[in-house]
């Protein structure tokens, strides 16, 4: 059986074409997650459109759920710049999930990123 890999990265931003281009990186390493094997679960493009419709919390607490249901996370280069993906990277730690970081290309099994 496959494992289900969590993107984690941002997506909000200062504009429409910053969320945009959040939502473009997030889509191009989920497909190349997909072609390595994975069943990729991308929030970006669960969400994607919906902003205002309900207020953030609503949208990170239900990634959070869908966080808990993965076997791993893969964490964009820029995970760090979102309040989100810290949130998450919080939780996959204390779920001791299998960690991946976009910058080191490697498995981090320290959960120290």
């Amino acid at each position: 059986m496959s494992k289900v890999i969590y993107l984690a990265g941002p997506y909000r931003a200062n504009s429409e074409w910053g969320i945009y281009n959040n939502i473009r990186k997030a889509e191009v390493k989920a497909l190349e997650l997909w072609r390595e094997g994975w069943v990729v679960l991308c929030p970006h493009k669960n969400t994607q459109n919906f902003q205002g419709a309900c207020p953030d919390r609503v949208w990170l607490d239900g990634c959070l759920e869908l966080l808990r249901r993965c076997d791993a996370v893969y964490f964009l280069s820029s995970w760090k710049q979102s309040e989100g993906s810290k949130e998450e990277h919080k939780l996959a730690k204390e779920l001791g999930l299998e960690i991946i970081f976009e910058e080191h290309n490697e498995y981090n099994t320290t959960l120290d990123g």
